[in-house]
């Protein structure tokens, strides 16, 4: 399964003066931190609103500092359940945006024809995505789905493929284990 996971970020940025200066140089320097190694996810203002359902803006801004959110997208490729994806988005994302919080928003589920645009873009910066899964993402992805897709899914290799990715599944909970 594909995934799209939209993950929050509240970035602190300072001297600033205005929400549409914070938000600009927060996105500025979020694509930094996360260029080139994730230069496949896509960075988007936040919304907020109040507890009265009130719509605010992006940015909190006092005494020349502000707290900036911000959404990040990525596709995640080859998990077996929408929690996994998550995981995932998280890590990589967080390893790489320091002391910053993350809160994962959405995940949903992409169909087979879906995000074909960029699979590119997550297949060539998108190697480090979830640990486990490295080749499988370059290679199942190309030779599985793009060309004989309904091949690999009619013929009953969807139990190798399966089988294929629980033995991923447990080399990245030893990699997240690894992390703590």
């Amino acid at each position: 399964m594909d995934c799209r996971v939209v993950v929050e970020a509240a970035v602190p940025v300072y001297d600033v003066e205005t929400t549409d200066e914070a938000v600009r140089i927060a996105i500025s320097k979020t694509g930094e931190m996360l260029n080139p190694d994730l230069n496949y996810v896509e960075i988007s203002m936040g919304t907020r609103t109040s507890p009265d359902g009130e719509q605010l803006p992006p940015a909190f801004v006092a005494a020349d500092e502000a707290l900036v959110a911000l959404e990040l997208e990525m596709s995640v490729f080859n998990v077996e359940r929408e929690e996994h994806a998550a995981r995932i988005a998280r890590k990589e994302i967080g390893q790489r945006l320091h002391d910053i919080p993350l809160k994962v928003l959405r995940v949903e589920p992409l169909e087979d024809g879906e995000d074909h645009g960029n699979h590119g873009n997550g297949d060539e910066g998108g190697d480090g995505g979830d640990g486990g899964s490295n080749h499988d993402r370059g290679d199942d992805r190309d030779d599985g789905r793009d060309g004989d897709g309904s091949d690999g899914s009619d013929n009953g290799d969807p139990d190798a493929e399966g089988d294929a990715e629980d033995d991923l599944l447990p080399e990245f909970e030893e990699m997240v284990e690894d992390e703590r």
